[in-house]
């Protein structure tokens, strides 16, 4: 139990530490059924019969604000969007809170802004009211941003971390560990033989266009009004549910899944997609990339018979050409809790647990 301690930097790492925190403070004080869910974004109903919105809201605190592919803007836009997405809404609206220390350079906030508005016109989502405070100089490291983002739920679709199932086969829609070490290289003035990109992206369009191939939900997904949503389904889909591996990576978002669906689940070493380079800085810092943080991927469980489709699906997208199927779910052991594992080449395995402290700290 959490007492009598102060909070560390652990306690924001998407890691097991994070998990504490949640449960013993915020579950404890005011957990109510939809937050208890564990989800990226909760489902509600809206005040018509039937009808859902999904609701998520995060907050930026990276630094450096600029880095390759992207600057904590970008990050700010993309990451409500997809947690909205993993819900199977169509996200349509997001708010922006600012805060600024003094002395902040005007023209950065103006760059910022700008990614903003770019990264909600891709992703075809509206800002659409905010908020501004300053501090004072010295009281905050330049910019932090939140974001809170509504969509709405198609009909049929009730994804979730609960609905996972043996047999079910685990993707993820590209290479991983690319945001984490792309900070990392930017704070250490690290250069590595290949270029090193922030993956940071708004993924809803994928992951509708993986419900469509999936027979998961009709085309309502993308003209879905409040008028014409119906309340959830009893049935699993067959895509059961899409989750984000920020911070904490694969490995946190994996034992997130487990421990909700009370399965275990394996992966296959070889069957990853990760950059080179990216691999070969984990290796020469001592890292698991399986840890990484990533700022522009999914992780997606489906029922296996239409686990190849969901993959051509992700392919089609800019952001899934190196979208692989990556492992599956298996039954748990009635005599102890649900695992995650990893298996190497050779026929090995080893478990796979999540990160306890922070690996990096300020990654979103």
């Amino acid at each position: 139990m959490i007492q009598n301690e102060t909070v560390m930097l652990g306690h924001g790492s998407g890691g097991s530490m994070m998990k504490r925190i949640i449960d013993e403070v915020f579950f404890a004080a005011y957990g109510t059924a939809e937050l208890l869910r564990g989800d990226d974004a909760a489902v509600l109903p809206a005040p018509a019969p039937g009808e859902r919105i999904a609701f998520s809201t995060d907050s930026f605190v990276v630094t450096p604000h600029f880095f390759p592919g992207g600057d904590i803007g970008k990050l700010a836009v993309c990451g409500t969007v997809n947690d909205v997405a993993t819900s199977g809404a169509r996200p349509l609206y997001l708010s922006c809170g600012f805060v600024l220390e003094e002395g902040f350079p005007m023209d950065d906030l103006r760059r910022i802004c700008q990614t903003m508005a770019d990264t909600a016109a891709e992703a075809g989502v509206k800002l659409v009211t905010g908020d501004t405070k300053v501090v004072n100089r010295g009281h905050g490291d330049g910019i932090y941003i939140n974001t809170s983002g509504i969509g709405l739920v198609a009909p049929g679709v009730e994804l979730g971390g609960a609905q996972c199932r043996p047999s079910d086969k685990v993707l993820v829609t590209g290479t991983l560990g690319d945001h984490g070490i792309t900070i990392m290289s930017c704070r250490e003035s690290l250069s590595f033989s290949a270029q090193v990109e922030s993956d940071a992206a708004p993924l809803n369009h994928l992951i509708a266009a993986v419900l469509r191939a999936t027979g998961s939900v009709g085309d309502g997904l993308s003209t879905a009004t409040p008028q014409d949503c119906t309340g959830p389904s009893t049935v699993p889909a067959p895509v059961r549910c899409f989750r984000d591996p920020t911070r904490g990576g694969l490995a946190s978002t994996l034992n997130e899944l487990a421990a909700q669906s009370q399965v275990d689940i394996t992966v296959d070493e070889d069957a990853i997609p990760v950059n080179d380079a990216v691999l070969g800085a984990c290796d020469m810092l001592g890292y698991d990339v399986l840890q990484v943080a990533n700022e522009g991927k999914m992780v997606c469980v489906t029922a296996p018979d239409v686990a190849d489709a969901a993959l051509d699906a992700m392919r089609q997208s800019p952001y899934g050409r190196d979208a692989a199927i990556v492992g599956e779910v298996g039954e748990m052991r009635l005599d102890r809790g649900p695992k995650v594992y990893v298996r190497n080449g050779f026929g090995g395995r080893r478990i796979l647990d999540m990160l306890v402290g922070e690996q990096l700290p300020r990654i979103c």
